[in-house]
């Protein structure tokens, strides 16, 4: 069986959506103004453009520091900012989990935690790259001491498209609002992952 560094991965990403340089070297102060231009359009007021530079360089500062394969910053509106952060890792077999399974991927992604906002709604799914488990789970976040915090929502697939590694798909948001169409759009990203074995 391949081992994950033998593979790619390949994700179709939106028309909305900005790619976040996590793995590539890059000044994030000049690739954020630049992916912000182009995002928004030609013409456009300079304030904007500033403002959405920041949330980017910001997006990308934030997800660098999980290290996932791919990250996307989905920006619908460029005036309202961010709507989406969309990951995509690889879970890499250890000494510890030897195997990749889905109900490994299962307890993984659909445990609830002291912050769970709600129980996980977990289904099983089959993909073209493999068996996997999609999971919605909602957090509060930067809760204060009565409890009281911003609310974030998750849909996320565990696959296996091996048994030394598994691949988590992780679209995560604020705005509530959005939830049944941030659901589907990461249904549809599942659906376009492929995996390409070079051994």
């Amino acid at each position: 069986m391949p081992e994950f560094s033998a593979s790619t991965v390949r994700i179709q990403a939106p028309d909305d959506a900005v790619s976040l340089p996590v793995r590539e070297p890059v000044d994030l102060d000049a690739w954020s103004t630049d992916a912000a231009r182009l995002r928004v359009g030609p013409g456009a007021d300079g304030r904007l453009i500033e403002a959405l530079a920041t949330e980017l360089r910001e997006a990308a500062a934030d997800s660098r520091g999980r290290g996932p394969v791919t990250a996307l910053s989905y920006v619908p509106e460029p005036r309202l900012g961010e709507l989406a952060r969309v990951e995509l890792s690889a879970l890499v077999a250890d000494a510890t989990y030897p195997t990749v399974t889905v109900d490994l991927l299962h307890r993984y992604l659909a445990t609830p935690t002291d912050i769970s906002f709600r129980p996980p709604e977990a289904e099983r799914r089959t993909l073209a790259v493999g068996p996997a488990v999609r999971v919605r789970h909602a957090y509060v976040q930067d809760a204060d001491r009565d409890g009281t915090g911003a609310v974030m929502e998750t849909c996320a697939y565990g696959i296996c498209p091996d048994e030394k590694w598994g691949l988590v798909l992780l679209t995560s948001w604020r705005a509530l609002a959005h939830t049944d169409a941030l659901c589907a759009l990461t249904d549809s990203l599942a659906r376009t992952l492929t995996v390409t074995s070079h051994s």
